[in-house]
């Protein structure tokens, strides 16, 4: 099982929308994904509640049989849209692929 975790901080004002308004549209854009995208075993999209300046807005945590599917997940034309849309709105990013 490959575990993929991505975190964000987003820029306050983006797209036309404040912080909170594109943290909300990420976490609905990138939970829909599940239901077009097969490789995907879990998804979950947090946005942050904790106030510290160290915290990012946004998580990603999703789950794939393999490499292979994650890879596919990652290319899939619906996912390739939210991620440029993300592009457009995000200050800062980190990623974390491991297997347990």
């Amino acid at each position: 099982m490959v575990k993929h975790v991505v975190a964000w901080k987003l820029k306050d004002e983006a797209e036309g929308n404040n912080k909170e308004k594109n943290a909300k549209i990420i976490k609905e854009n990138l939970e829909r994904l599940k239901d077009v995208i097969k490789e995907i075993k879990h998804i979950e999209v947090g946005i942050n509640i904790n106030t510290s300046n160290a915290a990012f807005d946004l998580v990603l945590y999703s789950e794939f049989e393999n490499i292979e599917d994650l890879e596919k997940y990652q290319n899939h034309p619906e996912h390739v849209k939210v991620a440029e849309f993300i592009a457009k709105v995000r200050e800062d990013r980190i990623v974390v692929d491991y297997t347990a």
